[in-house]
């Protein structure tokens, strides 16, 4: 057995000096522009909480996956990282599977694609014991998940759902108890409440300091919004093109910011507030139609799932039901069993929802995570369809429609979804993701989508253009993915825009970027 660096010593749980990675798409770049983390050095005892802060695209991340050594393929890393004493890059293959999870833990940023489609909650984590822990009996193995799970707020009656049956919310918390499971050392939070409401992510953050203080478990947290990481965490290190430009107390960080970035990032949050309190987001521009048309009505729409039932059990409660009603010597107490049954099976994930959104309006969607917010989003644009209702789109119900008639109607209905990862398609650059959608629709010629591609690009943070074509979602930063997506439901100028949490990912000041270019499409402004 390799034995596992040691942990003992009281002094310092994480060293990192003069860290450098670079990963192989960027050896093709100048000198300036090679090291995605450019000598970072800090440290971490045992209860510290750290908050790593800075823009997307700006190394954070990196540097998370760094300290695991879950960087891709042809990286590049110099430098070195200390955990209780020994070095992490000198771990064998072998040794690196066992210090995974039992003393660093990371939570990614994007649930979705960390977990297995084929695989229900309950297994993940019993498979994860399995490994790190195979004398743990079967008993204590599930009391162990049961009580994880709990703590980050997901009901035991739910551990046998599969990953698709999770809101973007719920996963998260699931990606976290993945963490916790093992009672590892230290935890590195990517992101780790992107997804959450304020409420839940309050809940989360408490839930992770509280274990960090009763455990002497340290917390390295990476985040875009300053605010939050000073609120949580001991020490901030700003991060600026791959360097920390600014590292101290939490509290003294906040208040008293000395290098201008860290200026710069709290005078963007601020602005941000003052325009989010602002009660009509349509004051600039032209003023509002004062008969406008109704552009999306719903009417009673229903979203009903089935828990835990597959399509042999279904047939069984069919068939179930069938015997029931022809047995007539007891058919008021059949069918009440029947409907008792049924309705603990299903889950009324959107239940009788009815609003108009007029022509140039803009409609907030607010609820926690689970609520249903994005299950509605992708009921109107039928990716699912309604189990009961009517959704109407310029005067035609779209639940009629099928095929080419309903594509041609989801070319004016874009979405921007929560998990850009997700949907952009790995194997693609990013330039062809982005130009992608004017060719299916056939909204410009081959020769003209490079030049709409590039302004896209630029009008979401990609900047310069040339430098993020030839890259694919894997060579980018949450962030960055989430501009990609972004800029390729905004490229055909539909009408509709649902925009599923749309800047969760975005630090502050690109948040506010982004804002205000959809908010320019809004009131048809170039």
């Amino acid at each position: 057995m390799i034995p596992l660096p040691d942990i003992t010593d009281p002094n310092v749980l994480l060293r990192v000096e003069n860290l450098r990675i670079a990963y192989g798409h960027q050896r093709h770049q100048s000198q300036t522009q090679e090291w995605a983390v450019d000598q970072v050095s800090f440290h971490l005892f045992p209860g510290d909480r750290l908050g790593l802060v800075g823009e997307s695209g700006c190394g954070k991340s990196t540097i998370g996956r760094g300290l695991m050594r879950l960087l891709p393929r042809g990286s590049r890393i110099e430098g070195d990282i200390h955990f209780g004493g020994a070095s992490v890059l000198a771990l064998s293959d072998h040794a690196l599977q066992r210090f995974r999870g039992e003393q660093i833990a990371l939570v990614f940023q994007d649930p979705m694609t960390r977990l297995n489609p084929l695989m229900s909650v309950k297994a993940h984590c019993l498979e994860t014991l399995r490994v790190h822990k195979p004398k743990l009996s079967g008993q204590a193995a599930q009391a162990k998940v049961l009580a994880t799970l709990a703590a980050v707020k997901i009901p035991p009656e739910r551990w046998t759902q599969y990953p698709h049956e999770f809101s973007g919310g719920m996963r998260q918390r699931v990606a976290i108890a993945l963490a916790l499971l093992l009672d590892p050392l230290l935890i590195v939070a990517d992101e780790p409440t992107t997804s959450l409401d304020v409420t839940v992510a309050a809940q989360i953050l408490q839930e992770l300091t509280r274990l960090c203080a009763e455990r002497e478990m340290g917390l390295v947290l990476i985040s875009h919004d300053l605010a939050l990481v000073s609120e949580y965490c001991d020490r901030v290190a700003v991060m600026y093109q791959g360097k920390i430009v600014e590292l101290g107390p939490a509290q003294e960080i906040l208040t008293h910011p000395q290098h201008p970035y860290t200026q710069a990032l709290l005078q963007a949050a601020l602005h941000l507030q003052a325009s989010s309190s602002q009660a009509d987001l349509g004051n600039s521009g032209s003023p509002p139609d004062p008969d406008p048309e109704v552009l999306l009505q719903l009417q009673g729409v229903q979203q009903y799932f089935n828990l835990g039932t597959n399509i042999l059990s279904q047939l069984a409660g069919l068939l179930s039901q069938g015997i029931n009603r022809w047995q007539q010597d007891e058919p008021t107490k059949a069918k009440a069993e029947t409907n008792t049954e049924t309705e603990a099976q299903v889950i009324r994930a959107v239940d009788n929802i009815s609003l108009d959104l007029y022509q140039g309006e803009t409609l907030g969607l607010v609820g926690e995570s689970g609520c249903g917010k994005s299950t509605l989003s992708r009921t109107i644009l039928q990716l699912i369809r309604p189990t009961a209702g009517q959704i109407t789109f310029k005067e035609i119900n779209l639940t009629q429609l099928q095929g080419e008639q309903l594509r041609q109607r989801r070319r004016q209905m874009q979405m921007i979804f929560q998990d850009p990862r997700a949907c952009l398609n790995p194997r693609m650059t990013i330039g062809q993701s982005v130009a992608e959608p004017l060719l299916i629709h056939q909204l410009a010629k081959t020769a003209e989508t490079q030049a709409q591609m590039h302004i896209m690009l630029e009008k979401v943070g990609l900047s310069p253009a040339q430098d993020y074509q030839h890259r694919f979602p894997g060579d980018l930063s949450g962030g960055q993915q989430q501009r990609v997506a972004i800029a390729r439901a905004l490229i055909t100028h539909p009408q509709l825009v649902i925009c599923d949490e749309p800047v969760s990912m975005l630090d502050a000041s690109i948040q506010t970027q982004v804002l205000e270019l959809m908010q320019a499409l809004r009131m048809n402004l170039p």
